[in-house]
């Protein structure tokens, strides 16, 4: 097996919505084909990747130092002992030579390039990616055959009014979730309550299906005084309430907030994971971490940072990825996890799942087709095709 060619480019995932911290106007995506000299059906077999939401592409860490890096190496530097690509293998290529720490967007670029990697490594093995992952990184029981997955939406947007907020959350309900998530911190404390008592209005009052997002906005004042106001409501969780490396003050708000908190989704390697269990006050029997492999060097480094985790006392199941695509998707059903975001209709065209796939009582099924499946997005995949066509 050879990698023959590697092709690149960014394409608009923006939308006219905002968080409390930034808006998505802008926001773009990088997206790989990693091409193969296997060859299924007179075509090669491709494997494809790309980023989240909420970091830009980063192209030109792609182009300048990971793509070369791959192309250049010894083809048997990346196959495993059978022969077969071994993504792992594959991500010591592109990280030689690169210094520890000063993660931001290189985490991103490697992630993209080791999301085709595993797309194009189950590919050719003839296996969705999550029973390809459960086969080789499992706990030797089968994988999950369907996850739990949260609705996220909620954001502030021009002209989105209290009966606005309600009506998307009813959509979402009418879609088959059971819980919800929207954003906060973004107005008055006394607004964003509003707020959420209009979406527990829709929820029956039942707080436990209803998480909220700061996406890292307050200080520790704040995050104590929203705190104080949310906790009677027993929401779902409190998520992100201060900057991401602020460990101690996510350490003093668990102290004082006792429903659970969600955080993790902009620490992009396993260090910054371990720091967070070690210093983030984070509680394994009420708490989520939000690590999304696809922003954190991928899929190597989030095994990484699993393994860490059991080591520290916590279970997969309180791990609940960031992101909600596909990728995380198949890594949750494999390795176990608590569950996936879901961004309905956002962030097009990369976010989302499998066009036909349907979300019964809060989860979804994986679809059967070898890798990630990205070919069952029929808008997707023809931005994809065009890559390499």
């Amino acid at each position: 097996m050879k990698i023959t060619a590697v092709h690149e480019d960014v394409i608009p995932i923006s939308s006219a919505m905002s968080n409390a911290f930034i808006d998505f106007s802008t926001m773009d995506s990088s997206v790989v084909a990693v091409v193969s000299d296997v060859v299924r059906d007179g075509e090669p077999v491709v494997g494809y990747g790309f980023n989240s939401n909420g970091r830009y592409s980063a192209g030109e860490i792609l182009r300048r130092r990971m793509v070369p890096r791959l192309l250049a190496a010894d083809p048997a530097s990346l196959l495993a002992a059978d022969g077969q690509l071994d993504p792992s293998r594959a991500w010591d290529v592109l990280m030689r030579n690169e210094k520890p720490g000063g993660h931001g967007e290189r985490s991103i670029a490697v992630g993209v390039l080791d999301m085709a990697l595993f797309d194009l490594a189950s590919k050719i093995a003839g296996q969705p990616l999550y029973r390809w992952l459960s086969d080789r990184y499992g706990d030797g029981s089968a994988p999950d055959e369907s996850v739990f997955v949260y609705a996220a939406g909620g954001y502030y947007a021009p002209g989105k009014g209290l009966r606005e907020l309600q009506d998307e959350m009813r959509g979402f309900l009418d879609q088959g979730y059971r819980v919800v998530k929207m954003k906060i911190g973004g107005a008055s404390l006394a607004e964003d309550i509003r707020r959420v008592e209009a979406v527990l209005d829709v929820l029956g009052g039942d707080g436990s299906r209803l998480a909220v997002d700061v996406n890292g906005k307050f200080d520790l004042h704040t995050a104590l005084e929203y705190g104080r106001a949310l906790e009677p409501y027993g929401l779902f969780w409190y998520e992100e309430a201060g900057d991401p490396l602020d460990y101690r003050l996510n350490a003093t708000l668990a102290e004082h907030y006792r429903g659970p908190i969600a955080t993790g989704e902009n620490l992009f390697s396993m260090q910054d994971a371990r720091n967070l269990v070690r210093y983030g006050g984070m509680r394994p029997d009420r708490d989520y971490i939000q690590v999304d492999p696809a922003l954190s060097y991928g899929l190597v480094e989030y095994l990484r940072v699993q393994r860490m985790l059991r080591e520290h006392g916590w279970s997969s199941r309180r791990c609940i990825p960031h992101g909600g695509h596909q990728f995380s998707l198949h890594i949750a059903a494999a390795l176990k996890l608590g569950g996936n975001e879901s961004y309905p209709g956002e962030f097009q065209p990369t976010g989302g799942f499998a066009d036909d796939a349907v979300v019964r009582d809060g989860h979804v099924g994986l679809t059967e087709t070898p890798g990630i499946g990205l070919e069952r997005k029929a808008a997707f995949y023809e931005v994809l095709r065009k890559l390499h066509d």
